[in-house]
């Protein structure tokens, strides 16, 4: 078979497939309460922490002439992904037709707008995540010593982290009421950089580290817009608990896990 789309398809059930079966099977679970709500968007808050700072930072060091472009490039994703968060507030009326609620700052009286723009913010940086994340997979298949099979090995890991991102996408927006296939499917959507990111990897070969560092990084910084901007603060106005943080920490551990299973 054509390594092209060897790799197409391979990325296509990690990346996409992996977030849409995330999503739905947390569209399986019938009218989710608040308290799973708040407990899986924590758990997916760990597991994004894990990745940002075991592996995207980490292999965004390795390539750095300096730490200086490294905190630059965390700055500027983390500011767009604010930026990008204002956007959707706005196009969603949020605050506006429906006022805000006991004072609290970002929730509309209804309880549901904020829900639906923290899903799409997080597909938003999933997406943005994907990309450089597909670059590093179709660079391994490229490699003259992996013979593709650490490729494989890489795009698989990713599929299985995949499924709490995809989750946590379609848990709020699903809270919002909205349909499941519009969950399952931008959940889907926002895989779909990885298949782009992988091929365009493999056809470089060796990707420039300065730019392929300065993707990650920008990726880590949208990934902690959303862990402490977002997931953290929803949860918590979801269900105020001190459990909270045992959610988070497993969360962690099995991103960590998953990432110590990707490099060994």
């Amino acid at each position: 078979m054509d390594k092209y789309l060897t790799i197409f398809l391979i990325t296509l059930v990690t990346g996409a497939g992996g977030l849409a079966l995330g999503a739905a099977l947390a569209a399986a679970v019938h009218s989710p309460s608040d308290k799973m709500t708040s407990a899986l968007l924590r758990f997916t808050a760990g597991v994004m922490l894990s990745v940002v700072c075991f592996d995207l930072i980490e292999d965004a060091l390795e390539g750095a002439e300096g730490i200086f472009p490294i905190l630059l490039w965390l700055l500027i994703g983390f500011c767009c992904t604010y930026l990008l968060n204002c956007l959707i507030d706005r196009g969603a009326h949020h605050g506006h037709t429906h006022g805000h609620s006991h004072g609290s700052a970002g929730m509309c009286a209804c309880g549901r707008h904020s829900l639906r723009t923290a899903g799409l913010v997080l597909a938003a940086a999933v997406a943005l995540h994907n990309m450089p994340v597909g670059m590093a997979i179709g660079a391994t298949f490229a490699g003259e010593e992996a013979a593709g099979h650490s490729g494989i090995l890489a795009a698989l890991i990713i599929g299985l982290h995949n499924l709490p991102e995809g989750m946590s996408i379609a848990a709020p927006l699903l809270s919002s009421g909205s349909k499941p296939s519009r969950a399952i499917g931008l959940a889907a959507v926002s895989g779909l950089p990885t298949i782009a990111g992988a091929l365009l990897g493999y056809s470089v070969g060796a990707m420039d580290p300065a730019l392929l560092g300065a993707a990650l990084s920008f990726a880590a910084g949208a990934m902690l817009y959303v862990v402490f901007g977002e997931l953290l603060p929803e949860a918590e106005e979801l269900w105020h608990t001190r459990f909270g943080s045992l959610t988070t920490m497993l969360g962690l551990l099995l991103g960590l896990a998953l990432i110590f299973s990707h490099h060994h």
